[in-house]
């Protein structure tokens, strides 16, 4: 009979675990997160992981609605940004913002499956995935769930035409010639966006001319305006004093977490 009770409080604890953490996840204040595009609605917002284009080819769980939200801090110091691109003929774009815990997770998980490899012919075509976690593309956790990171771009005003995404389209390599890869708006980065490949390292040697120019000039405008460059990824940048530096929120994309 104890056995039986033991058995049964085993199980009841398992069912209870997820309702718990659930229950402990972190809430943000009240209005501590923005949409950007009530900003800001002059910065483009082309959000990949809303979309089947990207590294796992399919939405990813968690983003219910293609927006960008950040911290409100975060948003005003893009205004600002964007205020001096705008003086140079340019606007930002972002491709990801705010990114629950639950999407980093699906990260995670599809980093271990080294059977679906759907998107490598775009994303990593020179890396094994095997190596993703220890070459640091994927990690289990993520600055952009603190809400003060963001991935973004520059592109030329007014914008020129971006290309629609198909999913039964060739893939090209990220890393390709501005021309040949994916037809992205944004000015030649030397790279497409989320490019697994050394040459996303913003100051990579074998990229040099208008390419480096290019990324010193996104790197500048935003070190300006208090954010911090992460020197593997010419495209992410965190808010030096970012409001929650230790806390990973979990909420979903979505405008009714903003009410």
């Amino acid at each position: 009979m104890k056995h039986a009770i033991f058995v049964l409080g085993l199980l009841c604890a398992q069912f209870a675990a997820p309702a718990a953490a659930r229950a402990a996840e972190p809430t943000p204040p009240k209005d501590a997160f923005v949409s950007l595009q009530s900003v800001d609605p002059s910065i483009l917002v082309e959000m990949r992981y809303a979309t089947s284009h990207n590294f796992v080819g399919r939405p990813i769980r968690g983003y219910e609605q293609p927006l960008c939200i950040l911290t409100r801090e975060t948003a005003e110091a893009l205004k600002r940004a964007q205020a001096e691109a705008s003086r140079r003929g340019l606007t930002l774009k972002v491709y990801d913002c705010y990114r629950p815990q639950r999407a980093v997770d699906v990260f995670v998980k599809w980093a271990r499956d080294l059977e679906d490899e759907k998107m490598k012919a775009e994303f990593y075509p020179r890396v094994e995935k095997r190596r993703l976690f220890k070459d640091g593309y994927i990690a289990a956790k993520s600055g952009h769930s603190r809400g003060s990171t963001v991935d973004l771009t520059l592109v030329r005003r007014p914008p020129g035409k971006q290309a629609v995404y198909r999913q039964n389209r060739r893939l090209v390599d990220c890393a390709r010639p501005y021309r040949v890869r994916f037809r992205d708006n944004s000015i030649d980065m030397g790279t497409g966006y989320d490019c697994f490949d050394p040459l996303s390292h913003t100051f990579n040697g074998r990229i040099d001319g208008l390419q480096r120019r290019n990324r010193l000039t996104l790197k500048h405008l935003l070190e300006r305006q208090g954010f911090k460059h992460l020197p593997e990824e010419w495209w992410h940048f965190t808010l030096r004093t970012e409001p929650f530096p230790d806390t990973f929120f979990d909420f979903p994309v979505s405008s009714r977490e903003l009410d």
